[in-house]
């Protein structure tokens, strides 16, 4: 498969529907390891609004990788822990994303765009710490916002991890995608009554 198809099909797969960063960040391991190179890190990296489009990336490298690996499995254990009722943060978690949070993000800066129309571009080549701190702030924002975490769901859908901000009306969303899971769900629905019209 060349470069160009790879990264083409990893954007494809990775989502930006949860209503949070941090919360898209979760998703990348599901339903298998999206974050399996550099290129779909960096692909992530753009399409969660983390950098302006265009922004380069080239200068990210496997312990690009690694770091946000690492602040998916601390994040993913805050917020899990929220889902559970009565149960603790974990203390190391919390200490390494609050930690991570320090650093300063990379400074946006409004420029005038080709056609004239300001469009945002960051002042610096953006760093990892910087991004991190991003998301990591954004996850901190989250799980101290007694709002927020009040609409936080883990999806209905059969065996799906993905955890969503439920901003619907009613706070009555099921599925962390109506056309995955829901319609799954559906679909599933509509052959145990089609199996109980014929028995």
């Amino acid at each position: 498969m060349a470069l160009g198809t790879a990264t083409a099909a990893a954007t494809h797969e990775l989502r930006f529907d949860t209503g949070r960063i941090c919360l898209d960040l979760l998703t990348t391991n599901h339903p298998e390891e999206l974050l399996g190179s550099v290129e779909p890190l960096r692909a992530w990296i753009t399409g969660s609004g983390l950098v302006p489009p265009g922004t380069a990336l080239a200068h990210a490298d496997a312990s690009w990788l690694v770091a946000f690996r690492e602040l998916r499995g601390h994040v993913a254990l805050l917020v899990h822990c929220q889902l559970t009722p009565g149960t603790r943060p974990h203390d190391p978690a919390l200490a390494r994303v609050n930690d991570l949070a320090r650093a300063a993000p990379p400074a946006p800066r409004a420029v005038r765009g080709d056609d004239g129309t300001l469009v945002r571009e960051l002042a610096g080549l953006p760093e990892c710490a910087g991004l991190l701190a991003v998301v990591a702030r954004d996850a901190l924002e989250l799980l101290t916002d007694p709002v927020a975490r009040a609409a936080l769901r883990q999806c209905e859908g059969d065996s799906c991890p993905i955890v969503y901000l439920d901003t619907s009306r009613g706070r009555r969303r099921r599925w962390c995608s109506s056309e995955v899971c829901g319609n799954r769900e559906r679909v599933a629905r509509h052959r145990r009554r089609a199996a109980l019209a014929r028995a």
